[in-house]
């Protein structure tokens, strides 16, 4: 991989179904600092968690990582990474960022490479990361955003609807994202746009402005903590092995 990368991390505590989210105790840490963990073990570069309450920061120093304060009135994780990023990084020495969820904690590290790895590409904007959908009642769940791209991994659409038609495979798009930098910046001077509205999908704005986005098909999909249910499995998955 070529190019300064730093992931950022997204974490705030006014979730709607899962209040104080960040700090939800999983094997005896708060959940961001198994977010964390995934993403040093990536070993791409510097991690920064960009969050809007001093709790949240002094878990993640206590964890051993960077905290940057950013505006709790951002409206989305793309602009507090944004805020974060340039806090940081004011001379602009990362070039590339990828957005990591703060409720991802068992991410594959490699799929966090494999977003990024497609920013070696001179055209791609953007790098993200879906995996073939395998379970039959999640292909017209509109809460599995669905992946669609051509064969040499450009996205073409993201949708909540069961695309595309015909036979064949459905990819369950993942919620983790590499940005060049300059792609960013762009992004997030942008209006939302019709579609993203329409659909409720951010990563549609990016289409729309014509920006490329590239998919890398990876194995699985990662357990994401939006519910107290998910996060009961969670610590099941990473309770201590005896």
């Amino acid at each position: 991989m070529s190019g300064s990368a730093l992931i950022a991390i997204p974490a705030r505590m006014a979730s709607t179904r899962l209040p104080g989210k960040p700090l939800a105790d999983i094997a005896g840490r708060p959940l961001v600092a198994h977010v964390l963990e995934r993403a040093l073990e990536a070993g791409v570069g510097p991690v920064l968690v960009a969050c809007c309450e001093p709790e949240v920061a002094e878990a993640v120093r206590a964890a051993g990582g960077e905290a940057a304060m950013t505006n709790p009135d951002l409206p989305s994780g793309s602009d507090r990474i944004r805020a974060a990023l340039d806090a940081f990084d004011p001379g602009r020495r990362f070039d590339r960022v990828v957005n990591l969820q703060g409720d991802l904690p068992t991410v594959p590290p490699g799929d966090i490479r494999a977003a990024l790895a497609l920013l070696d590409n001179p055209e791609v904007d953007i790098g993200t990361v879906a995996a073939e959908i395998v379970r039959e009642e999640e292909r017209a769940n509109p809460n599995v955003v669905k992946a669609v791209f051509g064969g040499d991994g450009r996205a073409l659409y993201f949708t909540r609807a069961t695309a595309p038609a015909g036979p064949g495979p459905l990819f369950h798009h993942i919620g983790l994202y590499a940005w060049r930098r300059t792609a960013l910046e762009r992004f997030t001077a942008l209006p939302p746009s019709p579609l993203e509205q329409r659909e409720k999908l951010e990563q549609l704005r990016a289409l729309e402005a014509g920006m490329q986005v590239a998919v890398a098909v990876v194995d699985s999909v990662p357990l994401g903590v939006d519910t107290p249910a998910d996060l009961a499995r969670a610590r099941e998955l990473l309770a201590p092995q005896r």
